[in-house]
């Protein structure tokens, strides 16, 4: 039977701790504002809760991680796994992973979808000394984790840059229907969003980049046009804006790449 402390006792914390005992882990349990959930041993701080712990799962904040691996790293045992599920900069999990002790085997873990929606399912990626440890651990609970090759940091420098798209994408999809929805098109624009996304491949990709070098001076002012019709409705263009502004990035810079869109 596994033993697994986890910190972090927020909307991720909570599921994956609920997932964790019915996969028939003993929990302990421990957050500052966050009273342990039932079924867990509730824990007075970070070191009384890796006391006895196979695994460590940080999942507080990145501000938190690095405080949470100063306090909690003297609780635990030679090989235990601390895993890191923290969003971070490869940075802060580098951070992170020198706070503890050295018998401690530091695992960087990126959750690469929404934990609500999988809970200990969610995919994620691992790397670092405790990669293989927190994956062998952590993979005999149910949860699917892919293991890289490279130290701290590999796994979080994926998820960021998958967060720049991801985040902007939907950024950009909120800003859009709130223009949709003043001009009273906010059906009409889900739908072709709806439709955009359905169609896409690594095509789209490559023509998404390609047009935008190719066709920079023109785009420019074509978002100049959204941002006016923007203002004029009210809605605060800071996705539009950034688009304006990386057009006219590459059409100053004259980097272009020709393609066949």
């Amino acid at each position: 039977m596994i033993t697994v402390a986890v910190l972090g006792l927020g909307e991720a914390g909570s599921i994956l701790v609920a997932d964790l005992l019915g996969a028939g882990a003993v929990v302990r349990a421990y957050d500052p504002a966050v009273p342990a959930p039932p079924a867990t041993t509730a824990c007075s701080d970070e070191a009384t809760a890796t006391r006895g712990a196979d695994l460590v799962l940080s999942v507080n904040s990145a501000a938190d991680s690095v405080p949470a691996a100063a306090a909690g790293g003297p609780g635990c045992a030679a090989g235990t796994v601390w895993a890191d599920l923290n969003t971070a900069a490869p940075s802060r999990k580098l951070e992170a992973a020198q706070a503890l002790p050295s018998r401690v085997r530091f695992a960087d873990v990126a959750l690469m979808a929404p934990v609500p929606n999988a809970g200990l399912r969610t995919p994620m990626l691992a790397s670092g000394p405790g990669a293989a440890g927190a994956a062998r651990l952590l993979s005999g609970m149910g949860a699917r984790v892919s293991v890289l090759d490279g130290g701290v940091g590999a796994a979080a420098r994926r998820k960021l840059l998958r967060s720049v798209f991801v985040k902007g994408l939907a950024a950009a999809v909120t800003e859009s229907l709130a223009a949709a929805r003043a001009e009273g098109l906010e059906d009409w624009l889900r739908a072709e969003i709806a439709g955009e996304l359905s169609r896409a491949d690594h095509r789209t990709v490559h023509r998404l980049e390609a047009g935008s070098r190719r066709h920079a001076v023109r785009r420019v002012h074509e978002m100049a046009a959204a941002i006016e019709m923007l203002d004029g409705l009210g809605v605060p263009p800071r996705v539009s804006t950034a688009s304006r502004d990386w057009l006219a990035d590459l059409a100053r810079t004259g980097d272009r790449m020709v393609d066949n869109d």
